[in-house]
């Protein structure tokens, strides 16, 4: 099968992982077509996620990078598929070159430049970890379809903050792989799984780096499945796609957050008794 990643930044470690664990898994990746580390999209993205100081430290740690750096990943649960030698896989083209696949860089994902580059590499299958709102062409130039894994069950989760509203909700915490489309998470669903791990988790953004870290994982079954025609996408009906979440504002992040820490306190209490 050719797969080709779409990256927001040569030095997602997300896209990192997900092209390394292709290939380990016997899917090289054909390509991988990533946009400019300071990509303007991509930062107003984090910005709403982490706000500015994170942002601030994102940019730190891509443009300066200090020397301890080359140890450190941001995703403490990527490092087992980031490690490289003495060191970890910093970028895509790292990657690229010990896998032996070309990486490019786009200013846009749909722009015209990228769908040349993209037709040269003629995918089954392309991956989106990030970057730009696919528009049309692009999500049917590949034969199967784009795949996105979304941190949340679809379609009760949809959009932003899905751990957060997942937790808020009481829907159980989990990912799910689906096709893309030109709605918000609205494609046909390939699998959904949920997450064991969740009173290990020490934060909301150790649950989210737990998250993604479990979504690559499970995107390479979800490849292996497509590979061997053993899995069927499920469409979501139009009733499904009624409601969509956006960007949490903080005072709700915090009962998140305690949300979170009962479900800790409950694991806590339950190895005490047994």
């Amino acid at each position: 099968m050719r797969i080709v990643v779409l990256s927001p930044s040569l030095y997602s470690e997300t896209a990192c992982a997900m092209a390394v664990r292709m290939a380990q898994l016997g899917n090289t990746p054909a390509g991988a077509l990533a946009l400019p580390t300071l990509d303007r999209g991509t930062l107003l993205r984090k910005l709403g996620q982490w706000g500015l100081r994170g942002v601030a430290r994102y940019v730190r740690a891509k443009l300066i990078p200090h020397q301890g750096d080359r140890e450190r990943v941001s995703n403490p649960h990527l490092e087992p598929l980031l490690k490289h030698r003495d060191g970890v896989f910093r970028s895509l083209r790292e990657v690229g070159e010990v896998y032996g696949f070309p990486v490019a860089i786009c200013t846009n994902q749909n722009a015209p430049d990228a769908m040349e580059r993209l037709g040269e590499w003629s995918p089954d299958l392309i991956i989106f970890t990030g970057g730009n709102i696919l528009r049309r062409q692009l999500l049917e130039t590949p034969r199967l379809g784009v795949l996105n894994v979304h941190l949340g069950l679809l379609p009760e989760i949809r959009g932003m903050s899905s751990p957060e509203w997942s937790l808020l909700k009481g829907v159980p915490v989990g990912v799910s792989v689906h096709f893309m489309d030109s709605g918000i998470d609205t494609g046909p669903v390939l699998h959904r799984y949920e997450f064991p791990g969740l009173e290990r988790c020490e934060s909301l953004s150790d649950l989210r780096h737990r998250l993604i870290a479990f979504g690559v994982e499970k995107a390479g079954e979800v490849v292996a499945g497509l590979d061997r025609g053993t899995i069927v996408a499920k469409p979501q009906s139009a009733l499904d796609q009624d409601t969509q979440f956006f960007v949490m504002h903080q005072w709700l992040q915090a009962r998140a957050a305690d949300r979170l820490s009962k479900n800790q306190h409950a694991r806590v209490v339950g190895a005490t008794r047994g």
